[in-house]
């Protein structure tokens, strides 16, 4: 779950069950294998799953996904689910959890996904636990937030361009939005980004990657 301190935004983060749009619109570039999970090869991470409406998601994707939060009991259906991993961890105050004995130490992933958390101390570890070819799709609530509703900490805050400044010359940056989105599940001020770990691979004489589409066609 995010770093929510406040109980009334935590609450309302767990009645959300659709998955974000973005979400929803960047899944698709997520590539079917990839990951080295163990019997979990290829899987895609949910970090701060709350309810795990994104991990449900990519379950009804086909992925198999690794569920990781502090609190674990909105989760405890999928505990049946052969395709789903669930890590009960606390990201900011427990052992770290891509540290050496950490829950994901070592392991990397088909894909990222990142909703409405932000631990900065976290970020180099989710960008080196991304497969070659793996696709993270961040979002979360960005400055001029504070203006309009909780989180108004800057600790929870993305500064303009932070995203971008921490992904450039690692990742291929496919998309990037910051601004006040007011149809949003929870409106206020969002950073979105999604990024591919491909620029080591190309096929162009400039070196340059290969593009990704910006609008990728959903499954049926």
């Amino acid at each position: 779950m995010q770093n929510i301190h406040h109980p009334d935004l935590r609450s309302r983060h767990l009645r959300i069950t659709e998955p974000s749009p973005w979400v929803r619109r960047f899944a698709p570039l997520i590539p079917p294998g990839g990951g080295n999970g163990g019997d979990k090869g290829g899987a895609v991470l949910d970090l701060a799953a709350g309810g795990g409406r994104h991990g449900r998601y990519l379950l009804g994707l086909g992925f198999s996904v690794v569920l990781v939060d502090r609190n674990i009991a909105p989760l405890a259906d999928l505990a049946g689910e052969p395709r789903a991993e669930i890590i009960e961890a606390d990201m900011e105050t427990g052992a770290a959890v891509f540290a050496p004995g950490g829950p994901l130490a070592g392991r990397t992933f088909a894909g990222i996904v990142v909703v409405n958390y932000l631990h900065r101390p976290l970020v180099e570890d989710i960008v080196a636990a991304l497969a070659p070819g793996g696709v993270l799709i961040y979002e979360t609530f960005a400055s001029g937030n504070e203006r309009f509703q909780r989180p108004r900490n800057p600790d929870h805050l993305l500064k303009s361009g932070e995203l971008l400044d921490l992904l450039r010359d690692r990742l291929q940056i496919v998309a990037y939005e910051h601004g006040l989105d007011e149809t949003a599940e929870i409106p206020g001020v969002k950073q979105r980004v999604c990024a591919v770990n491909d620029l080591d691979a190309s096929d162009r004489d400039d070196g340059e990657p290969g593009p990704h589409p910006v609008a990728p066609e959903q499954e049926k």
